[in-house]
């Protein structure tokens, strides 16, 4: 089950001709694919464009209607090789995944889509988290496009302004036989606002209707000569072709006055945070008219060199405002004032941090910079002064905000594996340990500290490939169901088959893609109308030449996990040794049991709810349950007594009754202290005779030795 549910959003997407849609940017887009007569929707889910593929998902009955193919792909690389519709077959055709990873992936069938070139309009829409709050490294599809020559938009971040890229996206990949990557950063993913809707189209000619049809163009495939051909294509016809679609359907946009003696280039991502930074030094109100002229390059490439010097004609400095590293656009706008002999003044980065993302402070700093070396008389008094203290409205918590790393959730099962292998290293010592991207790369984070690189989506075992050919300590790899199946049972686990590998690989099945929203994958326990779920992880690697397989279906059971660990790392089988450890995500697992448990308990029938505590007088305080397991909801607690000066254990009241500290405190024979309450919800006459019968007894029993107690002090 995904994150969230857009079943009753999804509905909007009926909307016709001059109906008001108001949503949010996932589904504008969606509608906007609707409306300019997609024939099919591919992709796979990654932040900030998660929630896309759940719409999707959601509103395969609306596609169906519409004759409109979706695939939920298995990576991004089949995703984008579903555009190859596009190619002999004037068939529009979109996709999406993650930015700069999914580009990454993708990059074998995006780089020969872009080489052969398409018929019909095809749109690769990437989101783009870019900055803090990204968990990918800090790179940009920017570098792509330019590589490979497929154009790329970046719409100001309003509905208005996507729903219309996805149309001039559309139309501009059909003008110049290019595909066209359409950039969505997180806040245009997640804004919220209203457009004027159209009618849903039918695909002119649909994906089912292609097929009674086969075409074939031995150009488009790329293969020599051919592929010299594409190239020559690509600059002789298809660049002027798109050069020529950007200026003539205006994609690029202009703002403030036409006669003034500074301006600003922005990417079209930016737009929001310059004309806030305009805003607060008074350039700019609220509607966006400015007294600055803007360049707002809703296309980031290819450049349009007349339209940027017409934009500095007159003008006598610019500053361009290019979020990321290197300064692609920068570079390119200096070399088109360079040939053109221009006397402008160009700054960028010089203001702006070369790296990091622009958040608003940053950009005020950096606007205002400009301003204070070109046009201070723009600015207000106030803010002429070039050593001007910062503002004072608007304190700095950075430096009192400690900075806040993941971690995994409250109840989670990847924890106790961990534990279990926390335990093993410390009767057999440190491995060599590699990690995968998902939920368990947060064991690297302390209390954990286990492995410490991770080199891609199910490339985890991959990463230990040269530590495979023995040693004195087996290599351990973790991978998780999601990147498993993304390339993982191929690209690692069939290459330590091949490669007759003798260490050690972890798969964390934790029954969907958990670190993107829950979606469904193959080996999920769910049934599905419209996928094929619970095929298990353990036949597959069989299926592959795995020999040494262990399955556990209860991960919370720490000394079930440390045996299977403890055989692993003795065994004398040469070959791969796969350990499948499977158990509920514990998110998901709350959004399906807390709306019954809750449904139930209001009908008035009977409800079991587990709780964990700690008996304060049994803890010793040691905190080596806390190191073993790191539980959010298990905290310190300070003691009125005076003869106590450590705090002990507490769970507070986020427990999810998971009973993973318990179990690690049995499995590294900790203490006794850890206790478990059944909370029942509507219980029968006799067991509430019987906790009637429990209280009067305990009762009597605390009073009678309290009576003791005074009587011997």
């Amino acid at each position: 089950m995904a994150e969230r549910s857009f079943a009753k959003e999804v509905q909007k997407l009926k909307l016709g001709e001059g109906e008001t849609f108001t949503s949010e940017g996932i589904l504008a887009i969606t509608k906007a694919l609707l409306e300019n007569g997609v024939g099919y929707v591919g992709g796979y889910q990654g932040a900030p464009i998660s929630h896309l593929m759940d719409v999707l998902s959601d509103a395969q009955e609306i596609l169906g209607e519409l004759g409109v193919r979706f695939e939920a792909n298995a990576s991004e690389a089949a995703a984008t090789a579903m555009l190859a519709a596009s190619v002999h077959y004037p068939i529009r055709g979109a996709v999406t995944f993650k930015g700069a990873v999914g580009v990454n992936v993708a990059s074998d069938a995006l780089a020969n889509l872009a080489s052969g070139g398409v018929t019909g309009g095809a749109l690769i829409i990437v989101g783009e988290d870019y900055g803090e709050g990204s968990s990918i490294m800090q790179e940009r599809s920017h570098a792509f496009a330019m590589k490979s020559q497929v154009w790329l938009l970046d719409p100001r971040p309003n509905l208005p302004s996507i729903v219309k890229a996805v149309e001039q996206g559309f139309e501009l990949s059909e003008a110049s036989n290019t595909p066209v990557m359409l950039m969505v950063r997180i806040r245009s993913c997640h804004v919220t606002g209203s457009f004027v809707a159209r009618d849903n189209r039918r695909p002119a000619l649909s994906v089912r209707e292609a097929l009674s049809n086969p075409q074939s163009n031995y150009s488009r495939v790329v293969l020599p000569p051919m592929s010299f051909v594409q190239e020559q294509d690509k600059i002789d016809n298809r660049w002027p072709a798109a050069q020529k679609y950007i200026v003539d359907n205006k994609l690029n946009e202009t703002f403030g006055p036409a006669d003034g003696k500074i301006g600003i280039v922005l990417q079209g991502g930016m737009y929001n945070s310059v004309i806030r930074a305009l805003q607060r030094l008074g350039l700019a109100d609220i509607y966006g008219a400015t007294d600055v002229p803007l360049y707002v390059l809703n296309v980031t490439y290819p450049i349009v060199p007349e339209e940027f010097q017409a934009f500095c004609a007159g003008k006598s400095s610019v500053l361009v405002v290019e979020e990321g590293q290197p300064e692609f656009i920068e570079q390119a706008l200096g070399a088109a004032l360079y040939k053109a002999g221009s006397d402008l003044t160009l700054h960028g980065k010089d203001m702006l941090p070369m790296a990091g993302e622009y958040t608003g402070q940053v950009m005020l700093d950096g606007v205002e910079s400009f301003l204070r070396a070109e046009a201070p008389d723009l600015l207000p008094a106030q803010r002429r002064a070039p050593n001007r203290d910062a503002e004072t409205d608007i304190p700095d918590l950075s430096k009192t905000v400690p900075i806040r790393p993941p971690g995994f959730c409250t109840g989670c099962p990847e924890r106790p594996i961990f534990a279990a292998l926390k335990l093993t290293e410390k009767q057999h010592g440190k491995h060599q340990i590699t990690g995968d991207i998902g939920c368990h790369l947060f064991a690297c984070l302390p209390p954990f500290e286990i492995g410490g690189s991770t080199m891609g989506y199910g490339l985890g075992p991959a990463s230990n490939a040269a530590f495979d050919g023995g040693g004195e300590r087996r290599p351990i790899s973790i991978i998780g169901d999601g990147g498993f199946w993304h390339n993982g049972l191929s690209s690692s686990i069939g290459n330590a088959v091949y490669n007759k590998s003798d260490g050690i690989i972890v798969v964390v099945d934790n029954y969907y893609s958990a670190a993107t929203g829950g979606q469904d994958i193959l080996s999920s326990r769910a049934d599905s109308a419209t996928k094929s779920t619970g095929h298990p992880i353990a036949e597959a690697v069989k299926g592959v030449g795995v020999k040494w397989v262990r399955q556990i279906d209860r991960t919370y059971d720490v000394p079930k996990m440390r045996k299977i660990l403890d055989d692993a790392l003795s065994t004398d089988h040469v070959g791969p040794k796969v350990i499948v450890a499977s158990s509920e995500c514990m998110l998901n697992r709350q959004r399906r049991e807390r709306p019954l448990a809750a449904k139930a308990i209001k009908d008035g029938r009977r409800v079991e709810k587990p709780r964990f505590g700690v008996d304060e007088d049994v803890c010793t305080g040691d905190h080596a349950c806390i190191r073993l397991s790191g539980c959010p909801s298990l905290s310190l607690k300070k003691l009125d007594d005076p003869l106590r000066d450590d705090p002990v254990a507490s769970i507070d009241e986020s427990c999810v009754g998971c009973g993973n500290c318990g179990e690690v405190a049995d499995a590294a024979v900790l203490c006794p202290s850890f206790y478990r309450a059944d909370i029942v919800h509507n219980p029968g006459r006799f067991e509430r005779l019987m906790s009637d019968v429990s209280q009067a007894v305990i009762g009597w029993l605390q009073a009678r030795r309290s009576q003791k107690r005074l009587e011997f002090s």
